[in-house]
Order: C-alpha cells, then sequence, then structure tokens
C-alpha cells in the first residue's frame, strides 16, 4: 500500500492525498460503543489530555456531542510518518436509544474517556451537559 501511495505521490505531486484527507482518515477521537440491554458504555481515545475541562460533553436525546483537542504539545523537526490522528474535533455519536440525563457519569484515565450512560424511557429531556472526573 505504501508503494501504491508513493507510486501516486510520484505521478501527482506530494499535494496529491491532502485534497481526499477527509475520506481516508477516521474521524477523531476513535470511541468503541458497547449497549446492553439498558446501559451504553462509551471509550473514547483522547490521548495526552491535561485538564478535563478541556472536553465537553453534551447528550440530548440519543445524540452524544464530544467536543475538544487532541494536541501533540512536543513536536519537533519534519514529519516523516504520521498515525496518531489529533487536533480540534466535534464529534456527534449516534447512540441505540435515548439517555437519562440523570444517570451519566464520565471518567478519564490513562488517556481513555469513558462514558456510562442509562437508558431513557421517556425521550423529552433536554440537552444535558456532561462532568468529567479526572482518575490520573
Amino acid at each position: 500500500m505504501q508503494q501504491w501511495k508513493k507510486n501516486f505521490d510520484h505521478f501527482f505531486g506530494d499535494q496529491f492525498w491532502y485534497s481526499f484527507e477527509h475520506l481516508l482518515k477516521p474521524p477523531i477521537p476513535q470511541t468503541n460503543i458497547y449497549q446492553a440491554d439498558k446501559e451504553i458504555t462509551c471509550y473514547v481515545n483522547i490521548p495526552g489530555l491535561d485538564d478535563v475541562n478541556d472536553i465537553k460533553l453534551y447528550i440530548k436525546g440519543s445524540r452524544l456531542f464530544i467536543i475538544g483537542e487532541i494536541a501533540l504539545s512536543e513536536t519537533e523537526g519534519q514529519l516523516v510518518q504520521e498515525e496518531i490522528l489529533h487536533g480540534a474535533f466535534e464529534r456527534t455519536i449516534d447512540l441505540p436509544y435515548p439517555v437519562r440525563p440523570d444517570q451519566i457519569s464520565a471518567t478519564y484515565r490513562a488517556g481513555l474517556l469513558i462514558i456510562r450512560l442509562h437508558r431513557l424511557i421517556d425521550s423529552n429531556e433536554p440537552t444535558t451537559t456532561i462532568d468529567i472526573t479526572s482518575m490520573d
């Protein structure tokens, strides 16, 4: 695959892939979502977070909103290979069902934000801000 990309770079120029970047890179932050009968657990990969208050979480019905930035603060030299996705993000995640605003917890530890949500029976609830507890 890398050789194929190098051939394209040689033929079209090294800026060719930048116009397709939004199609080739997965959205950030990366998430795993697990559903049980009455609970959803979301694991969100946010490395290097110094202050949990830099991430904003909101819930409205069956949508989870995550806003923040993954920063690589100590980078030096010319980029040779890039696999760690970073930068400002706004991510909206559609959940399998609406959740209760009074039964939400979010903790951050070792680069993972873990959000626990519980199923809501009545979906006419307002948008709710979620506080994150740092476990480091």
